[in-house]
């Protein structure tokens, strides 16, 4: 079991900082004075800011990360996971939109609750509207499973996808969740319920607030049928089963879960068609780096029947990567002639933390870390906005005194009572085994198996899943008007900000009155 080790500094001038920390940094050091390394990498943060100058251009394109439950634990975690897989420490280590010049902290708060969903959040950071836990697209007039009220267009809300389809601009979305799932649907649909993404779902929902629920429609049908969703020239992402219909099997693997009988799918294809434009439906990894953007004026990719599968397990033959997906939304917007607005949300973070499973959150959340790499060295700083933030934040705690480059993921400590903690561990959530064999006692984590990518992390308070966490997230932005982002505000600024960049939405029109 490693143990943490103190050392007594008598002086600044007498400390050489490589002393404490891990062998695999120690070995790639310069050994230079801890004053001399600490003073100029300082100076050459405090260089980079002075020489920072704000772009007050307008933003030809917009771009919005979405890290669902990206808390700011989860990147602290992250970016030191990514530094030893390359064999470094970690602690020093940035993820890429962690060098973007301005930062700032968004609140999460629904307009019913003191911690947040997808949903209600998405709601915010993507309409402007705080709305109830687990509706999306509707203000908070609109309750839980209050079907009647959702019928009631005066309570939609329209989110910067749509006011930017209003300008003229070219749109897309990108999920490995469901493209049905919370926070994707927030820049389509209105839906008191985010788990109403079929017609069954909503027949079936055993609540008696749904009972004889009629004229609803359900939120892939949305995406299909409705506007802004039919006007996406890229949408990417899992959940392929809610556009099919349950009577046919469409491949060995599954069938769909419509009980209308639509395919939905066919649909787009049709409705492309009879637009007169060029469309590709694809499915796999091939097909996606195999097309041409330039004869495709509308692409739909649905990689797998639900969720994606997490980057760690999947065929990576098969299914593409965020970074992949994010390039080809990119190439296919590029062409539109008033710029465009994008919407990419690495959503299994989200899930993975649900399950404490933190091998697989870090590494989802490094796949959202390339895939911004990829659109910063696809895109100009100077007429581009990429904003980088989370929708909650999770309970993902980093404990102790861990030694320096000590790994994230298996590093161990000890109890009072002669126990082990893990670096990482959760305020509650799912654990096996959580005691020991006589069952009256905590378990031991020090025999586990904790570099296993299924690993599940030690909890505090045993539940089926992990619940999300109230506290603030990070906006991290860079491009024209990005300095608006910088502070402390509600999520609902996010789009506001955004589309003031780019000259359409309703904050252009309220400031320009001024």
């Amino acid at each position: 079991m490693n143990e943490i080790k103190s050392k007594a500094v008598d002086s600044d001038e007498n400390f050489d900082w490589h002393d404490q920390v891990s062998e695999p940094l120690r070995s790639q050091s310069h050994y230079t004075p801890a004053s001399k390394y600490w003073r100029e990498l300082s100076v050459d943060v405090l260089r980079e800011k002075l020489h920072t100058t704000q772009k007050k251009g307008v933003a030809r394109n917009l771009i919005l990360f979405l890290g669902d439950g990206m808390s700011i634990a989860t990147l602290t975690a992250a970016r030191i996971y990514l530094g030893q897989l390359k064999k470094e420490a970690g602690e020093n280590t940035f993820l890429s939109f962690e060098k973007f010049p301005y930062t700032g902290l968004a609140k999460t708060y629904c307009a019913d609750s003191q911690v947040a969903d997808s949903a209600c959040s998405a709601t915010a950071y993507l309409t402007g509207v705080k709305g109830n836990i687990y509706t999306v697209g509707v203000t908070s007039s609109v309750g839980l499973r209050d079907w009647r009220n959702m019928k009631n267009e005066s309570y939609h809300t329209t989110s910067i996808l749509k006011w930017a389809q209003d300008a003229g601009k070219g749109t897309g979305i990108i999920s490995t969740s469901r493209i049905t799932d919370a926070s994707p649907a927030a820049t389509y649909a209105h839906s008191a319920y985010r788990l109403w993404q079929t017609d069954l779902d909503i027949k079936n929902d055993p609540d008696y607030r749904a009972t004889n629920a009629t004229g609803v429609k359900d939120i892939a049908s949305q995406l299909m049928e409705n506007s802004p969703g039919t006007g996406f020239k890229v949408i990417l992402g899992g959940g392929r089963d809610a556009f099919l219909p349950n009577t046919e099997k469409h491949d060995p693997s599954m069938t769909g879960s419509r009980g209308d009988g639509k395919n939905l799918i066919q649909t787009w294809k049709k409705s492309k068609e009879n637009m007169k434009k060029s469309a590709s439906y694809i499915s796999n990894r091939d097909q996606l780096l195999g097309l041409d953007v330039n004869k495709t004026d509308y692409v739909l990719g649905l990689f797998q029947p639900g969720n994606m599968d997490y980057h760690k397990l999947s065929n990576k033959a098969q299914q593409p990567t965020l970074a992949e997906m994010t390039e080809l939304a990119i190439k296919m917007l590029q062409k539109e002639a008033k710029g465009f607005v994008l919407f990419v949300e690495g959503g299994r973070i989200d899930v993975a933390h649900h399950e404490n499973k933190a091998h697989l959150a870090l590494d989802e959340t490094v796949e959202l870390h390339k895939a911004v790499e990829r659109a910063v060295s696809m895109t100009d700083e100077e007429e581009t906005l990429i904003v980088v933030t989370a929708d909650h934040a999770h309970t993902m705690n980093i404990n102790g005194y861990p030694q320096r480059g000590g790994d994230i993921l298996t590093y161990i400590q000890g109890t009072e009572d002669q126990l082990s903690y893990s670096t990482l561990s959760y305020a509650n959530g799912p654990n096996t085994p959580r005691f020991n064999e006589e069952g009256n006692g905590q378990h031991d984590i020090f025999t586990d198996k904790r570099d296993d990518p299924h690993y599940t992390f030690q909890t505090i308070n045993l539940l089926k899943a992990e619940t999300h966490d109230g506290q603030d997230v990070t906006v991290f932005a860079r491009g024209p008007w990005a300095h608006l982002l910088v502070g402390n505000y509600e999520q609902t600024v996010i789009p506001y900000a955004m589309s003031y960049a780019a000259g359409f939405g309703p904050a252009v029109d309220v400031l320009d009155q001024e």
